[in-house]
């Protein structure tokens, strides 16, 4: 694993030893490997697998100190879940989610919303969809949630769900602001309050347990929304105002660097081995050479990601808001490491033969990487409009979510 990176700003916690952090994910790495075929067959975590990540509390690590978090520094954020994913794919992939969809409730709820979820005994857990395929419809004291989602990673683990909902008008149809364009709100409720759907039949990220699931009049109060597309950071304003697609950012980058490492860490573990087909490939110099090659290009991806993200931290650290420019970089940023990683899979399972082929951390790397790699927030579109952005071609242009729009 590559060495974790020093902070000594005073703007990021200081209660929280990170070192002890990865000390603990070393310790459990051998419980998350070891259950990893289990978690998989279960579809969700198995027990073994949670308890063991229980203890870091990833709903809380981006959260202010002040509401019991440990307020890590994004290149925190992105080692720590590397680390996980490094040992499991799924554990790091719901503790990822945790972690993000954890920081977007900590970083724009209100005041009162957050004393019931961030408080003082209260060790809540979030998952759900940033998707608006749901309506909120407004009643006295808030509002009725309606509808169904997928993909909620985590959700059998979780304690409140974070689901993004078109405003009903009144009339069954969306609700739109003064600038003509549809209001969509980000609720929370009680994971207990939904029905779980299941439906989650896939190549890989089996154990991630992200189902469908649905919302039956559910009532939400009005301090439990916050306004996904246009939220403004209530606390840590520097930090949050990265906003929730800069948020979920480091969860996935974090992932996919974890993931890339390990494949290619068992790569080489086989193709040093003396016997059978890793022998006839340790003698190979073309092997070789394209094994270094997948070396080069995963490390100089993440390399890149922590440039960006190190950029992005001196100007929080200067009291500073991020900028278009910088969410363009973060997205650049996290395409490469996914398409680096993808690439990394497809030369190990192609050199390794029937060891990526049957049961194993190869194969299950390669299957979960090429999930990932589908994820909607690796979407070219995205990367495109970040080109044109840092080209200069949309320099007028500011990002709403994962779109580069003109500015109002």
């Amino acid at each position: 694993m590559n060495a974790p990176i020093k902070h000594t700003s005073a703007y990021w916690g200081t209660t929280t030893d990170f070192a002890g952090l990865m000390e603990q994910v070393r310790q459990i790495g051998p419980i998350l490997e070891e259950h990893a075929g289990d978690t998989e067959k279960l579809g969700k975590l198995d027990e073994a697998t949670f308890e063991a990540l229980k203890p870091l509390r990833m709903s809380h690590i981006f959260a202010a100190e002040a509401l019991g978090g440990a307020q890590l520094s994004p290149t925190q954020g992105l080692q720590l879940i590397e680390a996980i994913t490094y040992h499991s794919g799924a554990a790091g992939w719901v503790s990822m989610v945790h972690a993000c969809i954890g920081a977007m409730s900590a970083a724009f709820l209100p005041d009162s919303a957050i004393s019931r979820l961030f408080g003082p005994g209260h060790e809540n857990r979030f998952s759900g969809q940033g998707t608006p395929t749901g309506m909120l419809k407004k009643v006295e004291g808030g509002y009725r949630l309606n509808g169904k989602w997928a993909y909620a990673s985590g959700i059998y683990h979780a304690t409140y769900t974070h689901t993004a909902a078109l405003l009903d008008d009144g009339g069954g149809q969306p609700a739109k602001d003064e600038n003509g364009d549809v209001i969509v709100l980000c609720a929370h409720a009680p994971v207990e309050d939904h029905d779980l759907l299941g439906n989650w039949e896939v190549l890989g990220l089996q154990g991630t347990g992200s189902i469908d699931y649905a919302a039956n009049d559910v009532f939400i109060p009005d301090d439990m929304v916050f306004p996904i597309l246009t939220a403004e950071p209530q606390r840590q304003k520097e930090f949050f105002s990265l906003g929730v697609v800069g948020l979920a950012a480091i969860g996935h980058s974090g992932w996919a660097i974890g993931a890339s490492r390990r494949i290619l860490d068992e790569m080489a573990r086989y193709a040093v081995t003396k016997t059978g087909r890793a022998g006839l490939l340790g003698e190979s110099d073309k092997f070789w050479f394209d094994y270094g090659r997948a070396e080069a290009r995963v490390r100089a991806a993440r390399a890149f990601l922590f440039e960006v993200w190190r950029d992005i931290e001196a100007s929080i650290e200067a009291g500073n808001r991020v900028s278009t420019r910088q969410i363009s970089m973060v997205h650049l940023a996290k395409s490469e490491v996914h398409e680096a990683g993808v690439d990394a899979c497809q030369f190990v399972y192609r050199a390794a033969g029937g060891a990526s082929l049957r049961k194993g951390v190869m194969q299950r790397t390669y299957r979960e990487m090429l999930t990932a790699a589908n994820h909607f927030t690796i979407n070219p579109n995205i990367v495109g409009a970040a080109g044109r952005e840092i080209a200069g071609l949309w320099s007028a242009r500011s990002w709403q979510f994962y779109d580069l729009v003109e500015k109002k």
